[in-house]
């Protein structure tokens, strides 16, 4: 099989069309050992060849294409990653919407949800402030553009290093909402009821997504180039209600996107923008 060094220009940069196409994501040179490594394994298990064949193959069969989406994007998350935004949500935005909303549901967007620990920690807060405050109501929308992972996701199991940080941090919570397994932990069902699960290219139009109060877009427009940050946050605003909440990840800032978010704090921005 092909290797690293063999592998000519002309190909990288057919793989790097290839994941644009099909993810929004843009890719340079420097980042061709982390494609190659995980193209490797799939070239193995379909016996072929080289690098090449494979895009005959994505070319041929669009089946293949799930396949390879799964591959190329990253999944790396954690339950209450990066505290700040989690104590913000908990204790300022959570009060706050609920004394002028107080008659609707909560609407929350997961986007890029990986394996459901963001949304898992948004219904965790949710749940307990719905515990102070009975007539709260909320529905988590969590998405995401791989299949697998969705699978994982939806199925609410977890184990190792994810699990192990929710029990060093939060061991009361994982005490009350999840259930021991023989190799790990379950997602209750109240925790459950309230996520829904869907796949969604967030380079598309989000007609179907419905409109939101809080966005969660962490740690996915550094994989975009200027114009695909842009794309996509156009294509998030317009699923936002007005006055919505947007928070990013902890390198990302929309400090030079002139689109209607209004800096609120760090990794927050408001949606100033009417429909």
């Amino acid at each position: 099989m092909d290797n690293e060094r063999e592998v000519d220009q002309a190909t990288r940069r057919a793989f790097f069309d290839q994941v644009r196409r099909h993810t929004g994501i843009a890719m340079s040179e420097r980042k061709w050992t982390l494609l190659e490594g995980r193209l490797r394994r799939r070239v193995r298990e379909l016996a072929l060849p080289g690098y090449r064949d494979y895009l005959h193959v994505l070319e041929a069969k669009p089946e293949e294409v799930r396949d390879f989406i799964d591959l190329v994007t990253t999944n790396e998350t954690s339950f209450f990653r990066t505290p700040r935004i989690w104590e913000y949500f908990a204790g300022q935005f959570l009060p706050r919407w609920f004394e002028t909303h107080g008659g609707t549901p909560l609407r929350v967007w997961s986007a890029a949800a990986s394996s459901g620990e963001e949304a898992y920690t948004v219904a965790m807060l949710c749940e307990e402030f719905r515990e102070r405050h009975p007539a709260f109501r909320y529905r988590i929308l969590a998405t995401d553009i791989g299949d697998a992972i969705l699978r994982k996701a939806a199925a609410a199991h977890y184990q190792g290093r994810s699990i192990e940080g929710l029990r060093q941090t939060h061991p009361d919570l994982l005490a009350r909402y999840f259930s021991a397994t023989d190799d790990g932990f379950v997602a209750a069902p109240a925790l459950r009821a309230n996520v829904t699960f869907r796949k969604h290219n967030l380079h598309e139009a989000a007609r179907d997504i419905g409109t939101m109060d809080v966005t969660l877009l962490r740690n996915v427009l550094i994989y975009f180039d200027a114009a695909g940050q842009q794309a996509v946050l156009e294509n998030v605003r317009r699923a936002m209600a007005p006055d919505g909440v947007l928070i990013v990840g902890e390198s990302e800032s929309l400090s030079r996107f002139d689109m209607g978010f209004a800096f609120e704090q760090p990794l927050i921005y408001r949606n100033e923008v009417r429909p």
